[in-house]
C-alpha cells in the first residue's frame, strides 16, 4: 500500500525527524519526503497505513498533512 500527502514541511532536518516519528509508528515501512516538489510530498508505503496516525504525526510537531487524491 503506497500513501502521498501534501505536507507544509519546508527544511530538511524537519523531514527527517518527522521521517523517524513515522517510523517509530511503522517500523517496517518506507518512509520519504520530496521537498522539491511544489506541495511538499510525503510519500508511506508499508503493508498497512493508518492515514489518522500519519497526520496526527505531523499536526502533533507543528506541520500540515492531507492526502493526495
Amino acid at each position: 500500500m503506497v500513501e502521498v500527502f501534501k505536507t507544509n514541511v519546508e527544511l530538511i532536518e524537519q523531514s527527517q525527524w518527522l521521517i523517524n516519528q513515522i517510523i517509530c509508528h511503522m517500523p517496517n515501512g518506507i518512509v520519504n519526503f520530496d521537498l522539491e516538489d511544489c506541495d511538499k510530498i510525503l510519500r508511506v508505503e508499508a503493508e498497512s497505513i493508518s492515514l489518522r496516525t500519519i497526520i496526527d504525526v505531523l499536526n502533533k510537531n507543528g506541520f500540515h498533512a492531507e492526502v493526495l487524491i
